[in-house]
C-alpha cells in the first residue's frame, strides 16, 4: 500500500513540473519574434515537452492499474505452488487428487474383479518426468539405497509421465521406471500376502464362521477356481517376484516409452477382444485384438498378476512356484521366467530376453524389498 501511495505521489509530482515546462515554453513560443532557425528550435523543444508530458499524464492513469495486475500476478504465482504441493502430498500419501481424504489404494479393495475395477471412474494427475524426480529427491528415493536398506517409501503414482522417451540417458529413464514401479508391484504383492495368511488361517481351523466362508467364496470367484477346490486356491494365490514383474513391464513397455503404457497404462501388453483397448498400429487385417486399457497404473499390474494366477497358459509357471513354497525356497525369477514362453508369439526368445533383463539390470535386488507402511511421513518442498 505504502509502495502505491509513493508511486502515486512521485507520478504528480513529476506531472506538475512538466505542466510547467509545458506552460514556459508556450509562452516563450508565442512572445518570439520568430526567425526560421529559431522556429524549429523552440517548435521541437515544445513538441517533445507535450509528447513526454501526454505519456507521464497516461501513465498515471494506469499506475492503480499496473500495481494491481502486479500483486494479483503474485499472489496467483504463490496459488499455484501451494496447489502444487498440495497434489504432490496427496500423491505420497496415495490419495486422489479431487475427493479430499479418499485413500485411493483402500478404494481399489472394494473392487475384487479387476474388470469392475479398471471401469470405475478414478480421478489421478499427471505429473511430468523434472517433478516426479523432484519428488524423489525430496523424499530421499534412490534405487541406490533401497538396494542397500531393502525397504521403499509409499509413493503412489498413477501414470507415467509423457517424458519417459525423451530422456536421453537409459540409465536414467529405467531408474525412473523402475521407482514409479516398485511401490505398486509391492502392494500388490502384499495385498496377495495378507490374503494368503488368512487363507492359511481358515485352512488350520476345523469350524469356520460365515463371514470367512463368504471371504472364501469371494477368493473362488476372483481367483477362477471351479468346485471350491481349496489347493487350487491355495496354489493360485501367492505373489509374483519383483523382479520378474518389473523384468516383463519393461520389455512389453520399453522402459514405459511404449504408446499402450503412455495412453493406456498398460505395463504388460494384455490383450482383450471384448473389453475397452487400444489398437495396435500395425495390426492385421485378419486379426480384431486391442492392448488392454486402465486409468491408473496399479490397475494394469493387479490384472498382470492375476492373469498368471488364474489363466490355463502358465499352470507351469504356477505348479513350479507351488513347488518352491512347498520345499521352503525362495522364488526364484530366473527359474519362473523359463515358464512364461506362452506370455509371448516368439515364445524361448521371449524367457531369454526377461533373464537378460533380469541380470543386466540387477532386478534380483528387489526380490527381498518390503514397503514401508503408508502412515509414513513423506515431505516435499515442491
Amino acid at each position: 500500500m505504502k509502495k502505491k501511495i509513493l508511486i502515486n505521489f512521485r507520478i504528480s509530482k513529476l506531472i506538475k513540473i512538466l505542466f510547467s515546462n509545458l506552460k514556459y515554453n508556450s509562452n516563450k513560443l508565442l512572445s518570439l519574434n520568430f526567425t526560421k532557425k529559431k522556429n524549429n528550435k523552440d517548435l521541437k523543444s515544445f513538441y517533445y515537452t507535450g509528447v513526454a508530458s501526454l505519456g507521464i499524464i497516461f501513465l498515471s492513469f494506469l499506475s492503480p492499474m499496473i500495481v494491481e495486475s502486479y500483486k494479483n500476478f503474485l499472489q496467483n504465482n504463490v496459488e499455484i505452488k501451494n496447489q502444487s504441493k498440495m497434489n504432490l502430498e496427496k500423491v505420497l500419501s496415495g490419495r486422489s487428487i479431487e475427493n479430499e481424504g479418499e485413500d485411493l489404494l483402500n478404494s481399489v479393495e472394494i473392487f475384487e474383479d479387476i474388470f469392475e475395477f479398471k471401469s470405475e471412474p478414478v480421478d489421478v494427475v499427471r505429473l511430468s518426468a523434472p517433478t516426479i524426480q523432484q519428488l524423489f529427491n525430496d523424499t530421499n528415493y534412490n534405487l541406490k539405497d533401497v538396494r542397500k536398506n531393502k525397504s521403499v517409501k509409499p509413493i503412489n503414482l498413477s501414470l507415467l509421465p509423457n517424458e519417459m522417451a525423451m530422456i536421453e540417458s537409459t540409465k536414467k529413464r529405467k531408474n525412473l521406471f523402475i521407482q514409479i514401479i516398485l511401490p505398486l508391484i509391492l502392494e500388490e504383492n502384499n495385498q496377495i500376502r495378507r490374503d494368503r495368511k488368512k487363507l492359511f488361517s481358515i485352512l488350520n481351523k476345523h469350524n469356520n464362521s460365515k463371514t470367512e466362508i463368504k471371504w472364501l467364496e469371494t477368493k473362488f470367484k476372483k481367483y477362477g477356481v471351479k468346485n471350491k477346490d481349496l489347493l487350487t486356491l491355495k496354489v493360485r494365490m501367492d505373489e509374483v517376484p519383483v523382479s520378474l514383474a518389473i523384468a516383463q513391464a519393461a520389455k512389453e513397455t520399453g522402459w514405459g516409452t511404449s504408446r499402450f503404457a503412455l495412453e493406456g497404462n498398460a505395463l504388460f501388453g494384455q490383450w482383450t477382444y471384448s473389453g475397452e483397448g487400444i489398437k495396435p498400429l500395425s495390426l492385421d487385417s485378419n486379426k480384431t485384438h486391442k492392448v488392454m486399457k486402465f486409468q491408473i497404473l496399479q490397475a494394469s499390474i493387479r490384472a498382470y498378476q492375476r492373469n498368471l494366477n488364474t489363466h490355463s497358459s502358465y499352470r507351469k509357471f504356477r505348479k513350479l512356484r507351488a513347488e518352491a513354497r512347498d520345499n521352503d525356497e525362495k522364488l526364484d525369477s530366473l527359474t519362473l521366467a523359463d515358464s512364461l514362453d506362452k506370455y509371448a508369439a516368439t515364445g524361448e526368445e521371449y524367457t531369454k530376453t526377461l533373464k537378460k533383463i533380469i541380470k543386466q539390470n540387477s532386478l534380483k535386488d528387489f526380490d527381498d524389498v518390503k514397503l514401508l507402511p503408508s502412515t509414513t511421513k513423506l515431505k516435499s518442498s515442491i
